[in-house]
């Protein structure tokens, strides 16, 4: 892989999004989701054989549910006994680290790339990313929004349909769009 762009999409930077090689590695990380998306409902050694090859890091006693949907897969980790229900969509330009013991509902996606607003820039196939870190005992409620560069704090329930924009702390509830703290837990 072309380690300048890599390098640079990891850093944050501006990099080049339809560079060949990171175009090559979108392409195996398609071709592992759709195994993945295609295995028999009882086929869990299957799936974690897959998820194995796939990801950074799939912990031990965490299940995902199909249909999965990421851009690389490499830069995702997701620790022990996490679930992660239906229809999740991953885009980890740069790292999604998730905890242990975390639970994501149907329909949650995390976004660690972004645009230019300069539209010179975005004709151009420039991207950045940034990553997010989802703490130990999070509950992601269904449809939740993580937006690049976001940390949520561990034991933290973000509410379903939020689209979280800054940090969250610990132990609090959090709501809306954007989503906010309502109350400590």
């Amino acid at each position: 892989m072309s380690e300048g762009q890599k390098s640079k999409m990891l850093a944050g930077e501006l990099y080049v999004s339809d560079d060949p090689e990171l175009t090559q590695a979108r392409l195996r990380a398609k071709r592992l989701t759709a195994r993945f998306n295609t295995t028999a409902p009882d086929a869990t050694d299957e799936r974690r054989t897959i998820l194995n090859e796939l990801f950074a890091r799939f912990g031990s006693g965490t299940v995902l549910k199909p249909n999965l949907r990421c851009d690389y897969g490499f830069n995702i980790s997701i620790g022990e006994r996490t679930f992660v229900n239906y229809d999740s969509v991953f885009l980890d330009c740069n790292r999604i680290t998730i905890g242990d013991e975390v639970q994501i509902a149907p329909g949650v996606h995390i976004y660690t790339a972004t645009h230019p607003l300069d539209a010179q820039q975005r004709r151009a196939y420039l991207e950045q990313a940034w990553p997010v870190s989802i703490g130990d005992g999070v509950w992601l409620g269904g449809c939740a929004i993580v937006c690049p560069g976001v940390t949520i704090g561990e034991n933290t329930v973000v509410g379903a349909g939020s689209v979280v924009t800054r940090d969250l702390p610990p132990n609090v509830l959090a709501v809306g769009n954007p989503c906010r703290v309502v109350r400590p837990l």
